[in-house]
């Protein structure tokens, strides 16, 4: 039986582009499958890990700078474009996770926006703020933009979000992206997705 991973994201962070990327590759490799889990990235740095925050201000963060060099190598590494950060980075974000979480019952569609939305934000440098770039992501990728914003704005989908980021908080995430191996085997981040794969490989039967 295949060992199920859960990919808790939040379409604002470059790391997680990367690993949306490159988490099909360990998929086929394993043959395990996974579930994508729509969260804000936000609101986990605001209940776990502030220091986020801190180190955006401090101008001469190393550690910060560095890691756009980084980024940007692991980037060319995937083959995945990676115009970032532009003017609207931070991004809230909080319309196009709504968005996701509308889509999440049907993880095909949610996959196929997701990647369109990643194109939109670290490509082309679009406003994922913006619910008008959001729906046409959404319209581009077959779906119905409209509908699903009209969707995003309900309750339940409101109410969907905070539920999925509760849920990685209290299972101990601190940022996005969060993966889970068989429910409590937690790893964080692109640069790991070796060591999900060699769990994976250590778990399938």
């Amino acid at each position: 039986m295949s060992a199920r991973v859960e990919f808790f994201f939040d379409l604002s962070s470059p790391w997680t582009c990367l690993a949306f990327h490159n988490l099909p590759g360990v998929l086929d490799r394993t043959g395990a499958t996974a579930i994508y889990r729509p969260i804000l990235v936000g609101g986990v740095f605001n209940a776990v890990n502030p220091a986020v925050y801190a180190a955006r201000e401090q101008a001469d963060n190393r550690r910060l700078q560095h890691s756009w060099k980084v980024l940007k190598d692991w980037a060319r590494l995937a083959g995945v474009p990676m115009n970032f950060p532009s003017e609207w980075h931070p991004a809230k974000s909080i319309a196009a996770m709504r968005f996701c979480c509308a889509l999440e019952e049907d993880q095909a569609a949610l996959v196929r926006f997701a990647r369109g939305a990643f194109v939109s934000y670290f490509d082309r440098q679009e406003n994922l703020d913006d619910l008008a770039v959001v729906a046409a992501v959404a319209d581009a990728a077959g779906l119905d933009g409209t509908a699903l914003a009209a969707a995003a704005g309900s309750d339940a989908v409101k109410a969907r979000l905070r539920t999925n980021t509760d849920e990685v908080i209290a299972r101990g995430g601190y940022g996005s992206p969060t993966i889970f191996v068989d429910k409590d085997d937690m790893y964080f981040g692109n640069d790991q997705l070796p060591l999900v794969e060699a769990a994976l490989k250590r778990t399938l039967r």
